[in-house]
């Protein structure tokens, strides 16, 4: 009897590691700092963007991974991947990225600064008429927000704020006058915290002189004048440094017990937290770095080598300096083409649907909306969830109104939205405290939906009105986010969205079937896979079958490898993801009919789109979720479809400017994807879309 061969085992499809995948998009970022088409002081606010988001990646996922890597080693093994060389790996780019984050403040942003008459000086640059001016104003302006600490063996523990710089002084070489006093020694390591909020800018304006324009960081006007702060000393040193600290927070996923106390407790504990990484100049002497570390008690694991400036975050406060050519064009938003821009809005929408474009659209609809349904005596109630609220949120403030108004708001606020958590229960208690009905989270849930909804009477009867949208109630992001949202009076869809707020107040699993919403956790995932099912059928019997995606990020394995099973069954896939993703697309063998590409451009691409062929009758979602584990099982997410066929289109046709973009699209390698310009033109996504929305706006399409 022969032996049959044994087939080899068919290989583990491949992923991108998660945390090099969000280093990608990060230098994404960063190319457009390096770009000589964005304007010049556009350029500026990408590296504050850069520098913001690694700071956020430090004390999330890097202080995640060095909490795992201290676990024990038989409980390493068991997480899949070591977290020792993820680390290591992770380090290592992160060093790469931040070389060439100065190289690209150096070589180029400076001289091209220079060449636009824009000096950022420091102390070694000035006349002496200047050096006269910054004296004085150091000493009007900036003395006295100073309040060095000396690290000597009185002090026990130096305790470092998250996120702040701080300047460091080595104070060497006493006066014969300070050498005549008994305790003076011959040297001295002293630290403070930068006032930037109390001088309420990193950056001081020079006098102009001629068509020349100077800048200088608040730490170099502290730098030029520290003599004067140590008189008894001959040379003062002084350098930067910056702690970043962990800010996970450990909440048990429960509302059992007083939730608010565990959020304030756990972010008492985020300004105490582990610390992640100390940005520390490379110019400073070691007996400071070692003075440091001896009294925060920071071990050489923590310390990573920055530069002479930290927080670069700081730049998006850096003066414009009136030149409006170094800056975007502005784009107003623009007039909807169907809602009234002034008086009812409610009326408009019991005709028909409305779709918003933020940022290209104002907010200010979904501000009407709620202070107009505070205000109509036949409104009797309004739900809202709320996951960023901004800290002056003109949001919260009408649902207050609704509530003084005598109408019944109840309030789902998600107390767990990392970096937001002490604006939203600001506005948590302000509006329990007013009457509203708070609703704080679900058990081992986040409530990442955008959901609204305002019941009305009319002829008799109840009638539901909601806003669903990608994006957050927040005003202040909204200028920046690129997102969409969808009014509707639309029997489908509201009485599904009032099934959601019916699981935040009853808490059961379920409480009605959703036909038209996909809502996680109860089945966004099953109905997803059960779409691409459809899509894989299709392919393998010779029909065309396509999938679009339009996501932020793109990291659970179940849904990949679903992607990857449509591909290999013919299934042409277009994936357009911003930040993380870990697909490999192009793959033989693997993921051959995938593409993939993203934006980064001046708004910050925030909307999710689905879209599946299905034979023909094409299905397009809308949703707050990313396919992610924690999006898909562990959040309440909704995807809404959008019905009405004109606004489907408008949907389809800013998602095709998107697949078109050949000016700022990148693939999966951070390589920009171009056509043929003779050929095909330039498209620029979002510029395009503003222009498209300006034309609609002028043809002011009237309601149905």
């Amino acid at each position: 009897m022969e032996k049959t061969e044994k087939k080899p085992a068919a290989a583990k499809p491949e992923l991108l590691n998660r945390e090099l995948s969000w280093l990608a998009f990060n230098r994404r970022v960063l190319q457009e700092a390096q770009n000589p088409q964005v304007p010049l002081l556009e350029r500026l606010k990408f590296m504050a963007i850069f520098s913001s988001n690694l700071d956020e990646y430090f004390k999330v996922r890097v202080a995640t991974l060095r909490r795992l890597v201290k676990l024990k080693k038989k409980t390493r093994a068991k997480l899949g991947e070591d977290p020792t060389e993820q680390l290591k790996n992770l380090l290592d780019e992160v060093g790469r990225q931040q070389e060439e984050f100065g190289d690209t403040f150096r070589n180029g942003l400076l001289p091209a600064l220079r060449e636009q008459h824009i000096h950022l000086v420091s102390e070694h640059d000035l006349s002496e008429e200047q050096r006269k001016w910054v004296q004085q104003y150091f000493e009007q302006h900036v003395q006295d927000l100073l309040s060095p600490v000396i690290l000597d063996e009185n002090l026990h523990h130096l305790f470092l704020k998250d996120q702040t710089v701080y300047l460091t002084f080595y104070l060497t070489e006493p006066t014969s006058t300070g050498k005549k006093k008994k305790h003076t020694d011959d040297q001295r390591v002293m630290v403070m915290e930068m006032p930037t909020k109390r001088h309420g800018s990193r950056f001081v304006q020079l006098p102009v002189v001629g068509d020349e324009r100077f800048v200088m960081f608040l730490d170099d006007v502290v730098r030029c004048c520290a003599h004067t702060l140590f008189p008894k000393f001959e040379k003062v040193q002084v350098h930067a440094i910056k702690l970043s600290r962990d800010a996970e927070l450990d909440i048990q996923e429960e509302v059992s017990g007083n939730l608010m106390a565990k959020i304030k407790s756990s972010l008492q504990k985020r300004e105490t937290g582990y610390p992640a990484r100390l940005l520390y100049d490379p110019a400073m002497p070691k007996e400071v770095l070692k003075a440091i570390m001896q009294k925060t008690g920071i071990g050489k694991e923590e310390l990573v080598e920055g530069s002479r400036y930290h927080n670069f975050r700081d730049f998006f406060g850096f003066p414009d300096l009136g030149l409006t050519h170094l800056v975007y064009e502005p784009h107003p938003p623009l007039p909807h083409p169907t809602l009234p821009r002034t008086g009812k809005m409610i009326p408009a929408i019991a005709v028909r649907d409305h779709l918003l474009n933020l940022p290209y659209q104002s907010f200010d609809y979904v501000t009407r909306f709620i202070t107009e349904a505070a205000q109509d005596p036949q409104v009797s109630s309004i739900s809202i969830t709320l996951y960023r609220v901004s800290s002056k949120s003109e949001v919260a403030k009408a649902l207050l109104k609704a509530v003084k108004h005598g109408k019944q708001v109840t309030v789902v606020v998600e107390l767990k939205a990392r970096f937001d958590e002490e604006s939203n229960m600001y506005w948590a208690e302000k509006l329990q405290k007013a009457g509203a009905n708070v609703i704080y989270g679900i058990p081992e849930l986040k409530v990442h939906s955008k959901l609204l909804l305002v019941t009305r009477a009319e002829e008799g009867q109840n009638r539901l009105y909601a806003y669903l949208s990608t994006g957050n109630f927040n005003e202040v992001t909204s200028s920046i986010y690129a997102d969409h949202g969808l009014f509707t009076s639309d029997p489908r869809l509201t009485s599904e969205v009032g099934e959601v707020f019916r699981y935040f107040h009853d808490r059961q699993d379920k409480t009605g079937q959703f036909e038209h919403l996909l809502v996680a956790p109860f089945e966004l995932r099953e109905r997803l896979n059960a779409l691409i099912d459809g899509e894989i059928k299709r392919a393998k019997k010779g029909e065309d079958a396509y999938i679009i995606l339009k996501l932020n990020a793109l990291q659970d394995e179940r849904m990949i490898l679903k992607l990857y099973e449509a591909s290999e069954a013919g299934v042409r896939i277009e994936l357009l993801i911003r930040g993380i993703s870990c697909l490999i697309p192009g793959r033989a063998g693997q993921s051959e009919n995938i593409s993939q590409r993203g934006i980064v451009d001046r708004y910050l691409e925030h909307a999710r789109i689905y879209v599946f062929g299905n034979g023909g009758d094409e299905k397009l979602y809308v949703a707050s979720s990313d396919w992610m584990a924690r999006n898909l099982d562990r959040r309440v997410e909704v995807a809404f479809p959008i019905l009405q066929p004109e606004l489907r289109a408008e949907v389809r046709h800013l998602l095709d400017l998107q697949r078109q973009d050949n000016v700022k699209s990148r693939d999966w390698q951070n390589n920009f994807v171009g056509q043929d310009e003779a050929e095909a033109g330039r498209v620029r996504a979002q510029f395009d879309t503003y222009a498209y929305l300006k034309k609609l706006a002028s043809r002011r399409r009237k309601p149905a």
